[in-house]
């Protein structure tokens, strides 16, 4: 994938986000998504050699709409300015409808790869099915947070949303009572784009989303 020209069409967006500029810019676009898609096929061909549970995801489902839902936010921006997709075994783009935990990457406008796993705030039902397995599982979720390369790649997982106080029911002395808080069960990290080629991306998603895989693997458990 040529990294400097998605990034530059990216950014190009960005200052220019509206439909006449994407319609004059459209090929660029239906090359970049091409290669886009070649790069996401690659990714989930060699990820299930060593997760073998994606190996029926289809990458042109993985895929996620350049267009932004405007119909809520005051951003009335048409186009999101990065590519992105998320790998997961039933080819649902989210978590939340109801595909389990995933692999998520994204290649922005600010020139940065930004890649995740795991679930992001899970509806409720599934949140406490999370909650109940970190109860159930104890002893397995402990090792999980002092797994080496996990923390290595991507530190804690993320409290973005967490909960001041313990959520209702739970006890407040409970040895993993500040992830029982979480909304989230999530690890994401960053990192530039300049000077990567195609084949440094592929291979830096690779290495960070096997990394990931003792997170994704634990969620796959829970409500079994």
């Amino acid at each position: 994938m040529h990294i400097p020209e998605l990034t530059r069409f990216l950014f190009e967006l960005s200052e220019n986000n509206n439909r006449p500029w994407f319609v004059m810019n459209k090929p660029r676009y239906d090359i970049l998504r091409g290669e886009f898609l070649l790069l996401v096929t690659r990714l989930k061909e060699k990820m299930s050699k060593y997760d073998p549970e994606i190996a029926q995801c289809d990458p042109k489902k993985a895929l996620f709409r350049i267009n932004r839902d405007v119909r809520f936010g005051h951003d009335k921006s048409p186009y999101k300015t990065n590519f992105s997709a998320s790998i997961l075994p039933s080819g649902r783009k989210k978590p939340s409808e109801g595909g389990g935990p995933a692999y998520y990457f994204q290649l922005g406008a600010d020139n940065r790869l930004f890649f995740a796993a795991g679930e992001y705030m899970p509806p409720a039902d599934r949140l406490k099915q999370i909650r109940q397995q970190i109860l159930n599982d104890a002893t397995g979720f402990s090792q999980l947070l002092k797994n080496k390369k996990l923390k290595a790649t991507f530190g804690n997982l993320q409290e973005e949303g967490k909960l001041v106080r313990p959520p209702k029911g739970y006890d407040p002395e409970h040895t993993h009572i500040e992830y029982l808080k979480l909304k989230s069960m999530m690890v994401w990290t960053e990192c530039p784009l300049s000077g990567m080629l195609g084949e440094d991306v592929e291979a830096k998603l690779l290495a960070g989303f096997k990394d990931a895989l003792p997170l994704v693997t634990w969620l796959r458990t829970v409500g079994s």
